[in-house]
């Protein structure tokens, strides 16, 4: 078997077709067991966020069409070739690795995605997607994040998208601390949205939710006020910033709603930012005036940024990287001799029962020392006969690598 790994991400795939192939976490299970019953595929695991969605698959033998199935099971209606990037072996695994050390992240070093990746393995695992190969390969993969992170600095004082989202607001926004902020989902990213703006001293927050008592949760921790989304119409006017991250498939905030919004605010800007893919915010909304509209695409500037800052730290941490990736492909192709290795000690251990019980009739009629005679030369010719068969054969046939094959299998340069 083989590893491939199948995806696009921020850097290949614009927001707009990124949210067409993004996969429920809710409705994983089914998507895997139907990748893995595509011909060639053995094992899968389906990582699926904002940046990024990739397929990471131990194929056997034949092309898995993993691009055909992609496009088919999400219905995107749109060929995904140009988007999508495809790896195979040694460039499969150090992308694993990069992705799970935040170094392919749209903010480099950020630490989300690590949990994200433990995630997506956990799924596979309980829908048992993940065999041997993408078992050790995981393993590996989060070990490997984890010298990163002790051993280079890529983490230290982290970006991560939420807080470059507040840093953008705050370009826009003069006197950023008497502002209202309205926060729409409850989730890890909101969260982080939270604990920044809260951190810079905003005036007041409104966090929004789906389930109210979420929400009430988060807000308690950073004193905000808790709504439903039913009631975001009403409590739209009064943001000054609104940033958006649910998992809904269709918009939240509407362009009806945010027109009326801006009407009853007499045309005082607002800031806008959506981190959802598929997108919260309904793009025509950044066609109204006083409203700054951003989506996770944007936040270029504030990545390049912080991409300057790290650069030196990136590159130690992709040499540790590299490293890692050789040691794995090394232990990795032990995986194809255990097969031979578990019929090999198969065959001996039945060798040595037959043996001994021959041996033991000869003890049981008091026959001690003939017992052991048979019991040590019998062994012996049986476990060696077919090797020395072969290489018999061998000699004959001048096969000379069997031969010095065989000098290193039993060691016998060693010895000599």
């Amino acid at each position: 078997m083989s590893l491939v790994v199948l995806g696009l991400n921020h850097r290949t795939a614009p927001v707009e077709v990124r949210e067409r192939v993004v996969f429920d976490a809710g409705h994983l299970s089914p998507a895997l067991r139907d990748l893995c019953a595509q011909p060639g595929v053995q094992e899968g695991v389906i990582v699926s966020t904002c940046n990024r969605t990739e397929l990471y698959c131990a194929v056997n033998g034949s092309d898995p069409r993993l691009t055909r199935w992609l496009q088919d099971y999400q219905h995107t209606g749109h060929d995904l070739v140009d988007c999508t990037y495809e790896l195979h072996g040694p460039a499969a695994v150090e992308h694993v690795f990069a992705v799970a050390s935040g170094l392919d992240s749209l903010i480099i070093g950020e630490p989300q995605i690590l949990g994200q990746l433990k995630d997506a393995y956990r799924a596979a695992h309980e829908a048992g997607t993940a065999g041997p190969m993408l078992n050790k390969l995981f393993q590996a993969t989060f070990a490997v994040a984890k010298r990163v992170r002790t051993e280079t600095r890529i983490g230290a004082s982290a970006v991560s998208v939420a807080s470059a989202g507040v840093q953008l607001a705050r370009r826009i926004f003069a006197g950023f601390e008497q502002h209202t902020a309205l926060l729409i989902g409850a989730g890890e990213m909101i969260e982080l949205t939270a604990r920044h703006l809260h951190a810079q001293g905003l005036k007041r927050m409104i966090i929004a939710n789906r389930s109210l008592n979420r929400a009430q949760d988060l807000a308690v921790e950073f004193k905000a006020s808790a709504i439903t989304l039913d009631a975001l119409a009403e409590h739209l006017p009064q943001a000054d910033i609104v940033i958006s991250s649910t998992a809904s498939p269709v918009p939240v905030v509407t362009f009806e709603a945010t027109k009326a919004a801006i009407s009853a605010r007499r045309r005082k800007p607002m800031f806008m930012l959506d981190i959802a893919v598929p997108r919260d915010i309904e793009p025509r909304i950044a066609q109204l005036e006083d409203v700054y509209l951003y989506t996770i695409d944007d936040l270029r500037q504030v990545v390049d940024d912080n991409l300057r800052s790290r650069q030196e730290e990136a590159e130690e941490a992709r040499s540790l990287v590299s490293g890692e990736v050789e040691r794995f492909m090394s232990s990795l192709r032990t995986l194809d001799a255990v097969p031979t290795i578990r019929q090999l000690r198969a065959r001996a251990e039945t060798t040595r029962q037959q043996t001994l019980e021959q041996a033991r009739k000869l003890m049981a009629a008091g026959k001690h020392e003939q017992a052991l005679e048979f019991l040590s030369n019998t062994l012996t010719h049986r476990l060696l006969h077919a090797p020395s068969s072969a290489l018999r054969d061998a000699g004959e046939q001048g096969d000379a690598m069997l031969i010095n094959a065989a000098h290193r299998l039993f060691g016998l340069d060693e010895e000599t």
